[in-house]
């Protein structure tokens, strides 16, 4: 390939990036229920085992950023897909709670290391072409996960067993980084930064931006149903419509929002989107009848859509500290909302009720567009 094309073909294998790690979290999800029955455990047993997955995340994820520094992205993407499709036949094989623990914490380790790196390698690759191409690719990550999902679901019901289909998802993310991975890239830091450090300054700050960030989405990951189900009603077999509503939102968005964070900048388009999700939480919190709350979950979707996205860009932008330390404490502290989040409302809803739980996640958003005036390189 000549040179003139080779910038565009490290931005598609930057797409595919994104888009492996968000294939591969649809299929594991479409496979729960197969693997609560196959390892009889119960609700609070699944909820333990469910942990292993964060957990391999959040060790991956420090050490992830080390390896991009010194082996380069394109070895440690390349490791860590290898990781998640050798364990994911895993999960749908799994015959007890221990192992299906182990090897969720195996797989949540190489999703969390990819994670990190891809936004390393995305970082790089939009600071060569000179203009904003973050939230594209954030958006595949929600592309491989809505196709992981289709994909899974229509395959299971056509009866294929659950190994074989995962075994086909396993061969369509192998194509893809087989296509993908020569143009992932390949060079090394150089060998005086540190191994690892506490984020700090700047960093720091943006880390807790996207933790929030983060937060919000989580929310509306784990309890957007059961807002629908215990508040306004809505029969169980209608409540995902709120999540498909904020997910699908939130896809388009991204798309479209590298035009809008170049026309306004990365630091209005985290105060316009922060105040969007802010206004939307409160929507659906406090507008009935329930269809017209559903606006909301459009609102929060179109805000939380280019928040962390335009994050990951300014942390890849500042000198406090080495680019890949620097996102790879962005991406710990904005899993770390994910995870924490929903606990933490859950917590405020027993002692306070849902609704007010997420009035607090409305004026946390808030507290983003709020702060954003200090959000100086």
């Amino acid at each position: 390939m000549s040179l003139a094309n080779r910038p565009r073909a490290e931005q598609h294998a930057t797409r595919a990036a994104f888009f492996i790690p968000g294939f591969a979290t649809a299929l594991w999800a479409t496979l729960v229920p197969f693997a609560k029955a196959r390892t009889d455990i119960n609700d609070a047993t699944l909820g333990l085992v469910l942990l292993c997955l964060g957990a391999g995340s959040l060790l991956a994820m420090p050490l992830s950023g080390l390896f991009a520094a010194r082996l380069g992205c394109r070895r440690v993407m390349v490791a860590t897909t290898l990781i998640i499709c050798a364990t994911v036949p895993g999960l749908a094989l799994a015959e007890s709670a221990w192992m299906l623990g182990l090897v969720l914490f195996v797989f949540g380790a190489g999703v969390g290391a990819m994670d990190c790196t891809m936004n390393v390698q995305a970082v790089v690759v939009e600071r060569e072409a000179q203009r904003v191409m973050m939230s594209g690719f954030h958006a595949f990550f929600s592309i491989g996960g809505f196709l992981g999902a289709a994909t899974m679901t229509l395959l299971l019901s056509a009866r294929m067993a659950p190994i074989s289909a995962v075994l086909l998802g396993v061969l369509m993310m192998g194509v893809v980084a087989l296509l993908s991975a020569r143009y992932w890239r390949g060079e090394r830091v150089a060998h005086d930064a540190p191994l690892l450090a506490w984020p700090r300054g700047i960093v720091m700050f943006i880390g807790v931006l996207a933790f929030i960030a983060f937060l919000a989405e989580g929310a509306m990951l784990d309890w957007s149903a059961v807002f629908l189900t215990d508040i306004r009603k809505v029969d169980a077999s209608h409540a995902g419509i709120g999540y498909v509503t904020f997910t699908l939102t939130m896809t388009v968005a991204r798309l479209l929002g590298d035009r809008l964070v170049e026309r306004i900048g990365r630091q209005k388009a985290i105060v316009a989107g922060a105040l969007l999700a802010c206004a939307g939480v409160l929507v659906l919190t406090l507008v009935t009848p329930w269809q017209a709350s559903l606006g909301g979950y459009v609102l929060v979707g179109l805000g939380c859509a280019n928040i962390a996205p335009a994050l990951f860009s300014l942390a890849g932008s500042q000198n406090r500290m080495p680019q890949a330390i620097a996102i790879t404490a962005v991406s710990t502290l904005g899993f770390a909302g994910i995870l924490a989040g929903p606990a933490l409302i859950g917590f405020a809803a027993n002692h306070f009720g849902l609704i007010a739980a997420f009035v607090g996640v409305a004026m946390a958003l808030l507290l983003v567009a709020v702060s954003t005036r200090w959000l100086r390189m």
